[in-house]
């Protein structure tokens, strides 16, 4: 079933769930790699500060990534809301018609446009400069911690496990159920199959560690 309505919440299933599967491939490139560690304490703490290590350090990155690209979002949105209200009627039309979703703008009238437009340009002009929000920077905090936390989980297995092997496996099933509840998380979120979805991210991202170990990541 959708869920349909206005969400409060910082980030859809789809972002938590590219933010989540992002750092699970980050971390069990590193995790993946103690396999050929002899089971030996000081590699095996050497590979999960590693994997800690970069999944802060790139948590952070996609976070800043982040409040740059809201912040080039927000400056387009003022651009074109300027552009609106200092154009004539014809000419407001067609920045309207450029800006809605192909769909919406394929069926759209004339007249529902020019509405669209008057509504616009009684609006007061925003002339401050484009400031990130509160929400924005929570937004970039949750980022960041669905990477990091995303690593925690799986290293979990590795500080209480001794047996290097089954704490492998330990943290793998961990991934693993991360990646179908990302899934599921989705698929209720779009309305597909939670079950297939679920599957398939586990498959898509089980690919896509294989395919960052093999590059060399």
């Amino acid at each position: 079933m959708v869920q349909l309505g206005k969400s409060r919440r910082l980030l859809n299933p789809t972002e938590r769930a590219a933010e989540i599967l992002f750092g699970l491939i980050m971390a069990l490139t590193f995790t993946c790699s103690i396999s050929v560690a002899n089971g030996r304490q000081m590699e095996i703490r050497q590979l999960l500060i590693g994997a800690v290590g970069c999944n802060l350090a790139w948590g952070i990155v996609d976070a800043i990534m982040f409040l740059i690209g809201v912040l080039a979002q927000k400056s387009r949105n003022k651009a074109i809301f300027d552009a609106i209200q200092n154009s004539d009627k014809d000419e407001a039309g067609k920045y309207l018609a450029d800006i809605l979703p192909p769909v919406v703008s394929s069926v759209i009238l004339p007249e529902e446009l020019e509405q669209i437009r008057i509504k616009l340009s009684d609006l007061p002009n925003t002339t401050g400069k484009v400031r990130l929000s509160a929400r924005d920077i929570m937004k970039a905090i949750g980022i960041f911690l669905l990477i990091f936390l995303s690593t925690l989980l799986v290293a979990v297995p590795f500080l209480f496990i001794h047996n290097s092997i089954f704490a492998l496996r330990i943290s793998n099933l961990i991934a693993i159920v991360m990646m179908f509840l990302c899934g599921w998380s989705v698929a209720r979120y779009v309305g597909f199959s939670t079950w297939l979805m679920g599957i398939a991210m586990v498959v898509v991202g089980v690919l896509l560690v294989f395919v960052t170990i093999a590059l060399g990541g």
